[in-house]
């Protein structure tokens, strides 16, 4: 077994919609793609996301490309308002900037419609 086995939960708000999404990564160094699988969740206020976001205070509408990461990848707000990349197997790609320690994201920046099988959990890559 690797020595540097991560667990984490690494969560997203992008546009029109939440999701949540949960990672496993081994080795992990700046600027690897980490895999990671996206479930859906809210985030705005009163939403099942929790309270405002840890870096600004604020909470963040499902329009404004948000993410918020697990503790160990927040890292005590190192990350707070970088961008980070979100890739698909589609070929589609985002950018979200890192606001919080939590979980939540969007699937329309990505490509991926309600009807489409993989809506509410998908494998993703995503990056510093």
């Amino acid at each position: 077994m690797n020595n540097y086995l991560i667990l984490f939960h690494f969560v997203l708000l992008l546009a029109y919609s939440n999701t949540l999404l949960t990672v496993k990564a081994l080795n992990y160094k700046p600027n690897d793609r980490i895999k990671a699988k996206l479930t859906i969740n809210d985030f705005e206020k009163g939403g099942s996301g929790g309270g405002p976001s840890e870096c600004s205070g604020k909470y963040y509408h499902d329009s404004i490309p948000v993410v918020a990461l697990s503790t160990r990848w927040y890292s005590k707000g190192r990350r707070c308002f970088k961008n980070i990349n979100i890739y698909t197997n589609n070929g589609k790609s985002t950018q979200a900037m890192v606001v919080d320690e939590c979980d939540t994201t969007v699937w329309k920046n990505l490509g991926i419609s309600k009807k489409d099988p993989q809506w509410g959990l998908m494998d993703i890559f995503w990056s510093d």
